[in-house]
Formats: C-alpha cells, structure tokens, sequence
C-alpha cells in the first residue's frame, strides 16, 4: 500500500472536520479545537519553541491519518526528562536540537497520539519511514513520542522505536457510591487522616464548587487565570498557558471543562482546571491547572484531588489522572501505573548508549513502582 506525508507548519491548514473525523473526540488533547487553542494564543510558536510541525498521511486523496508533532528545540513542557541526554550530546559536540516530538504539549495525559482510519500496524512501517527520513534530511537529532498508551507502545516497539517507562498516579473508581463509602476501603489511620485534612479545610471557612465549562464566565475565568500566573510567579517562572488559550477552550470545547472553584469571604482564593474524556467506556478526568492567591491549609489536597474524587463518583467517571508526579498522591488512593515514550534515536552509537540506559531505568521503574504500591492505604483483602 502506498502513502504519502504532508508537513503542517500549522494546525489551521487542515479543516477541524477532517482533522476530527479521525480522533475520538471524547479524548480532549488530540482534538483541533485543544491545538488550535494553544497555537492562536502564541503557546505552541516558534518563539516559545514549539513550533507546530503534524504529520498527516494520504492515500491518493484521502487522509489516512494524522499525528501531531512539534519541531523542539528546548525540551521544557514535556514531562519525560531527556535533559541528561542532551547533555551528553553537548559533551561529545553534537547538536540534540532541535528535535521532533509526537506530544500533547504542556500535558502529560497519556492516549492515542496516531488517529488513523486504518489499524496501526498497517501504516506504521510508513511512519517509521518517514520519521527516518525526516531527521535525516532535516538534521533532527532524534524523535519522541510522549505518553503513548500501551497498546500503541507495543507496535511501536516492534518497528525498533526505544520504550522508556515512567511512573503517574491514577485513581480508580470501584462503584464507589460516596466519598464515605470509598474511605471506607481504608485503613483506620489514613481514613482518619484524610477526614481530618478536609475538615481543616472547613474550619478556614472554605467553599468550594464545581463549574462546568458551559457555565464559566469571563469573571471566573479572568481569576482562575490569576491564581494560575501568580501561583507560577511566586516560584519565579512564567507559566507555559495564557488567558486567551483557555477563552479559546471555554469557546470551542466547554463540555469537555471542569472547574474546581475556591472561595474565602465570597473571594476566589485558588482554582483547579479539569478535563474530563467523555467516552462512558473510558470516562476520565484529567485534573490540570491549579493556581491559589494565599495559603489556605490542606488547601492543594481538596480542591485538586477531593473534589475531583467526589466529582467522580457523583458523575460515574471511572479514572481521575490528576497529573504529573507526586509521591503523596500514593496515601489519598492513586495507585501507581506505567506511562510509556517511544523514541528514535538517529545517531547510531547514541542510539545503543540510550537503549542500554532504558533497560536499566526500567528495572529501576519497576522496583520502586512495587514500593509505592505497598503504601497504598486500602485495607489488606484476603
């Protein structure tokens, strides 16, 4: 079967009908609507370094499939940490960038990254062709595809691409009726240390609601985006997001938009932005962006996991991915999985130097994956 690739240097060259028509559109981070939004407001630029470079695939006239991908050349925003790889080229006076990523940016959500109107293994050797032949004759020391979902990772491991593991912390729901009813399944000393950091939280005097998208307005917006950028100031760094990319949201996809809303005295003092996938056989809220004005006790625990965790079990979700890292995820019910990358590596000494490092990090992975798992805080079952 013969294809051919076309390069997009920007998302507003495809029609979001065609590029839709591909993607499951319950999954919010592949949709036209989410990367446009991050191009239109200057997030995904060449000036901020992501310079928008998406694979599209044709048979004759058809569009088989699509593939967003960047041309990078920082690795920031990623959330797979290859810093110690591009350094290692710096030693040997080799250029790692720019490079080119197959990823969601600024989100570490795993899913399908390939929508194709074919099964994956039938146009991956295609892809892998193309990817070759693209770092080859437009100089990209390599390319990396982000948090790929299982299934995808294995077929990709098959056509040669390096797998690198990583850890997340995911909830999952077991028809849990209540918050009550799923503390229950605790033992005696993390159930009471959960009730006692919420019941901290209501003796501030701490009201928090949940606005679906459809129902964020511009006020509640111009705050949420306040205690974002101040919560990101107060570490001495900008954040990545800015207003008009989540206007753009609430536009164009709101039924995809959860937003966890703090108040003190009537004041907005800290907001946590949600997604969630709607597909009722993979419902899941992906918990995003937090930002707080003061601190408030306990204050991060309940509005970005408690109130997502009753948000799930109200609405029947089955998992809450509330983002990236965060070992003290694993005491309040997160249980830790694998996330997968895959990679190419042109450079073939480099190549082998970071498949022998895989390897060993993925014995690593797995130890202390096992080590977390044993401080979750469920009873024992027989």
């Amino acid at each position: 079967m013969s294809f051919k690739t076309k390069i997009l240097s920007s998302i507003t060259q495809i029609a979001p009908s065609t590029w839709n028509a591909l993607c499951d559109s319950s999954y919010p981070f592949i949709r036209h609507e989410f990367l446009l939004a991050l191009e239109l407001s200057g997030c995904t630029t060449s000036k901020t370094g992501w310079t928008p470079y998406h694979l599209t695939l044709y048979k004759e006239d058809l569009l088989i499939a699509v593939m967003p991908m960047y041309q990078k050349n920082h690795s920031n925003g990623e959330y797979v940490f290859d810093w110690d790889w591009a350094n290692a080229y710096a030693r040997h006076q080799l250029p790692y960038y720019p490079k080119l990523l197959c990823a969601i940016p600024f989100s570490p959500c795993y899913g399908a990254r390939i929508a194709s109107r074919l099964p994956l293994q039938e146009i991956l050797p295609f892809i892998r062709q193309s990817i070759v032949n693209i770092c080859e004759t437009q100089h990209f020391s390599s390319w990396h595809g982000l948090f790929f979902n299982s299934q995808d990772t294995h077929q990709l491991q098959q056509h040669q691409f390096l797998t690198r593991k990583g850890l997340q912390y995911h909830w999952h729901n077991q028809d849990y009726t209540s918050f009550e009813h799923y503390l229950e399944h605790f033992t005696s000393r993390k159930r009471k240390g959960i009730k006692r950091e919420r019941r901290i939280v209501a003796q501030q005097e701490i009201k928090i609601s949940a606005l679906e998208g459809p129902h964020i307005d511009k006020h509640t917006l111009r705050e949420f985006y306040h205690c974002y950028h101040l919560t990101y100031l107060k570490r001495g760094r900008q954040g990545y997001l800015n207003e008009e990319f989540f206007a753009r949201l609430i536009e164009t996809m709101p039924e995809q938009i959860v937003l966890f809303v703090a108040r003190h005295n009537e004041h907005t003092v800290a907001c946590a932005w949600c997604f969630k996938n709607t597909d009722p056989t993979d419902s899941v809220l992906y918990g995003r962006y937090w930002g707080c004005l003061d601190n408030f006790d306990n204050l991060h625990f309940e509005t970005c996991y408690y109130q997502g965790l009753e948000y799930c079990i109200k609405h029947k979700i089955a998992r809450f991915d509330p983002g990236a890292q965060g070992e003290h995820k694993i005491q309040r019910g997160f249980t830790p999985i694998n996330t997968y990358s895959s990679h190419y590596i042109k450079h073939p000494q480099f190549s082998d130097a970071i498949e022998d490092f895989l390897s060993r990090e993925d014995i690593a992975i797995e130890d202390y994956k096992q080590q977390l798992a044993s401080l979750l805080p469920f009873k024992q079952t027989n």
